[in-house]
C-alpha cells in the first residue's frame, strides 16, 4: 500500500486518538487501550514499509505520548500475565530479532575462541574454571562418574541456587547494556568462553558425548536464555546509540522498557532450566534417547517462542492492517 493511501485510510482514527490524548477527554480505559493497540499496529506497519517518513515520525510521537496515559488508567485484567507471555511480548519481540541474532553470533564466536584457547594452552581451562573444579572433575573421571558434580548437592538447594544465579546473570546482561551495549557483550563473552573451554575439556578427555548428553539437558534452555538476556542488553545499548525518530532520552526509556520485558520473559525459562539441572541432569543413567528428547524439546521450545512465534504474530498483524 502506498503511503498516501495508508494515511488516508487511517487518518481519522489517528486524529480521534490524538484528541482523546491531548484534550483529556473521558473514555474508558479499555476503549483507549483498544485504540492504542491499533495505533501500534499502524506504527509497526509504518516502520516496515515507510522508514524515515513523516508518517512514521507522527505515529512514533503519538504512540509515545499515549503510552503513559494508558498504563496509568487501564485496569489490569486477571489474564494479564498470560496475555503478556502469549501475545504482547512475542508480538513486540519481533522488532528485536536483529539484536537476538547479534547476541547469538557473539556468544558462538567466543565459545569457539574458548575451545580454541583451551586446545592450545593447557593452563587455560584451569584459569577459567578454577583449579578446584578441574581437580574435582578429574577425580570424578578417575572414579568412573565424570558427571558426579550434578549429584552432590541436595536437589532443592541446587534448583534454587542455580535458578537465582542464572537470573542474576540475565539481569547483569540487561543492566550493563547501559554502557552502550559493551557491558552486555562482556557478559556474553565471559559465559561463552567458559562454555567453550568447559566442553573442550571433556572432549580432550574423550568424554564429549557423555558431557553433551548430560550438560545440555539443562544447558539448552539455560544458555539460550542467557543469549536472549544479551539481546535485552543490546536493545538498551541500541536505544542510546541509535534513537531513530525519537529523542535520545525517549529512545532510552523505550529501550529500558523493552529490555525489561525481554528479561521478564526469560524468568520462566530460567526456572525450568534450574529445575532440570537440580532434578533431571543428575539422572546420568537415563537412556540416550530420553536425554536427546529433552534436549530437542527444549531447543524447539526456545526457537519457537523467541523466533518462529513472533514472526507468525507479525505476519498476522500486517494482514489485519
Amino acid at each position: 500500500m502506498r503511503e498516501a493511501a495508508f494515511v488516508k485510510q487511517n487518518k481519522d482514527k489517528w486524529v480521534t486518538f490524538e484528541n482523546v490524548i491531548d484534550n483529556n477527554a473521558k473514555i474508558s480505559p479499555d476503549e483507549l487501550s483498544s485504540l492504542y493497540i491499533e495505533i501500534t499496529d499502524h506504527l509497526s506497519y509504518a516502520q516496515t514499509f515507510y522508514p524515515k517518513s513523516k508518517t512514521l515520525f507522527y505515529l512514533n510521537s503519538l504512540s509515545a505520548k499515549a503510552h503513559q496515559k494508558i498504563y496509568k488508567t487501564k485496569k489490569e485484567s486477571k489474564g494479564r500475565i498470560f496475555s503478556f507471555f502469549l501475545k504482547e511480548f512475542p508480538s513486540q519481540f519481533y522488532q528485536h530479532q536483529r539484536q537476538l541474532l547479534i547476541s547469538f553470533l557473539v556468544f558462538a564466536l567466543f565459545c569457539i575462541i574458548g575451545a580454541y584457547s583451551a586446545a592450545n594452552e593447557q593452563a587455560f581451562v584451569r584459569s577459567i574454571l578454577g583449579d578446584a573444579y578441574v581437580n574435582m572433575t578429574l577425580d570424578n573421571i578417575d572414579k568412573g562418574d565424570p558427571m558426579r558434580v550434578y549429584k552432590e548437592m541436595q536437589k532443592m538447594n541446587m534448583f534454587l541456587g542455580i535458578t537465582i544465579n542464572n537470573i542474576r546473570v540475565g539481569l547483569m546482561a540487561y543492566v550493563l547494556g547501559i554502557f552502550l551495549g559493551l557491558g552486555t557483550l562482556y557478559v556474553l563473552m565471559q559465559n561463552a568462553i567458559m562454555l567453550g573451554s568447559f566442553q573442550f575439556f571433556f572432549y580432550d578427555k574423550g568424554l564429549l558425548w557423555e558431557s553433551v548428553r548430560t550438560i545440555w539437558i539443562h544447558g539448552t534452555i539455560e544458555i539460550s536464555v542467557i543469549i536472549v538476556a544479551g539481546c535485552a542488553g543490546l536493545v538498551v545499548g541500541k536505544s542510546i546509540l541509535f534513537p531513530g525518530t525519537y529523542t535520545r532520552l525517549q529512545s532510552f526509556i523505550n529501550g529500558i522498557k523493552d529490555g525489561l520485558k525481554i528479561i521478564i520473559s526469560t524468568i520462566p525459562f530460567f526456572i525450568i532450566a534450574g529445575f532440570l539441572e537440580g532434578f533431571v541432569t543428575r539422572q546420568t543413567q537415563m537412556p540416550d534417547w530420553l536425554a536427546i528428547f529433552i534436549i530437542a524439546t527444549s531447543l524447539f521450545l526456545i526457537v519457537y517462542y523467541y523466533i518462529i512465534y513472533p514472526i507468525q504474530l507479525h505476519k498476522k498483524e500486517i494482514k489485519h492492517v
